[in-house]
């Protein structure tokens, strides 16, 4: 399912302290909160050229962070899962990894949060295991971030990560070198104007590559959108898995938001350069509005891609349907997907909620790769 940031970076720059701190270690550690959630989650994928797919698990996550002593405060989380079943653990993949389950779930067990936060009215410092958000970075990361709020209507954002896992309910990855020596990154979100938020931002991956790009949000009560620019300079040294140079790229995002009658409607556009967009998709993204085509092709060469969503609530059952087309460059060969998706939500209390989503992918290249996936869940959390 799509990646659903727990802990936001705006989270994590909003937090302040609005009691006084714990007046000795033992009161930090008793005035601590837990949180978590148990969940269940089902996969289903018919594909077309290749073996029904498909898993069901359970989940569960556990999070404690202690209260500020002296600023200091600590915090740690682990999420577990099992197998339930398994349609078909005779497929391998490249890795020589077997069955589908073991591909989603490298791990039945994994600490995910394991760390140390100094905040002060003006900044806050965090080192350790810990979710970032950010338009190019995002998951669990080793990283040491700090953020600073000194400058009215402005928040900076500097960064350094190590070691990188996507984890939730329906994954849960290998901590990983993001690159021999890290990335780091540097963030700037300002909001001086009235519903607009300027955001430009700039990562570098040593040895690897640079990226930088500025994203522009305007959003009312009724009607949003958004610009963003975004272009790579990719490191000589820097080869793809044929032994190939990767080449510079760049990508284009425009976005319109309304809201009428109750009803969420979107649409946007976006392009990449001709040769792609380089390296700067490999560590999170945000732009991909699908389910699934941020591993397919929209980040791919020439690609150009158009898309609409529609959004409603009624009787607490929030309705969503995001449906898209892809047309990129397949080798030198013009090619065209499309995705479709369909999701309900609904919370029977606010703690317990459950949600599924149907996916439709569509590939018009020489692959032929079309599949049809059903994914549920349904969680408790505390």
């Amino acid at each position: 399912m799509r990646k659903i940031s727990l802990v936001t970076s705006a989270v994590l720059l909003s937090t302040t302290f609005a009691i006084a701190d714990s007046n000795t270690l033992k009161e930090a550690f008793a005035n601590g909160t837990t949180s978590g959630d148990v969940s269940a989650f089902y996969q289903r994928q018919s594909n077309k050229n290749n073996p029904t797919e498909g898993y069901s698990s359970g989940s569960a996550g556990l999070n404690y962070e202690t209260d500020a002593f002296y600023g200091f405060s600590a915090s740690l989380g682990a999420r577990a899962n099992h197998k339930f079943t398994q349609k078909n653990k005779d497929v391998i993949d490249a890795d020589g990894v077997e069955g589908d389950y073991k591909r989603a779930y490298q791990n039945s067990a994994v600490i995910n949060v394991a760390a140390l936060k100094y905040t002060h009215d003006d900044f806050f410092v965090s080192l350790g295991r810990q979710e970032i958000d950010l338009e190019w970075l995002g998951d669990y990361n080793e990283a040491v971030v700090a953020g600073i709020t000194a400058i009215p209507d402005t928040t900076i954002v500097v960064g350094y990560t190590d070691r990188q896992a996507e984890i939730g309910i329906d994954v849960v990855e290998d901590f990983h070198e993001v690159s021999k020596k890290g990335a780091y990154v540097l963030d700037v979100k300002n909001s001086s104007i009235e519903n607009v938020e300027l955001n430009p931002y700039f990562y570098s991956v040593p040895d690897i590559s640079k990226f930088y790009g500025v994203k522009v949000s305007y959003d009312n009560d009724m009607f949003g959108a958004t610009a963003h620019y975004a272009k790579s300079n990719e490191n000589s040294r820097n080869l793809d898995g044929f032994g190939n140079r990767v080449e510079d790229g760049d990508i284009l995002n425009f976005e319109g938001r309304f809201n009428v009658a109750g009803v969420a409607l979107a649409a946007g556009y976006i392009k990449t350069d001709k040769k792609g967009t380089g390296s700067m998709s490999a560590y999170g993204d945000n732009i991909s509005p699908f389910e699934d085509a941020d591993g397919h092709n929209i980040y791919g060469e020439d690609a150009k891609t158009y898309y609409g969503l529609v959004g409603y609530e009624i009787v607490g059952i929030e309705l969503e349907a995001v449906y898209g087309q892809t047309k990129y460059d397949d080798a030198g060969t013009k090619a065209k997907e499309a995705e479709l998706n369909l999701s309900v939500g609904y919370n029977f209390t606010e703690e317990l909620s459950a949600n599924i989503m149907y996916v439709k992918y569509n590939d018009k290249s020489a692959a032929n790769d079309d599949y049809n996936k059903v994914l549920a869940s349904v969680s408790y959390s505390f």
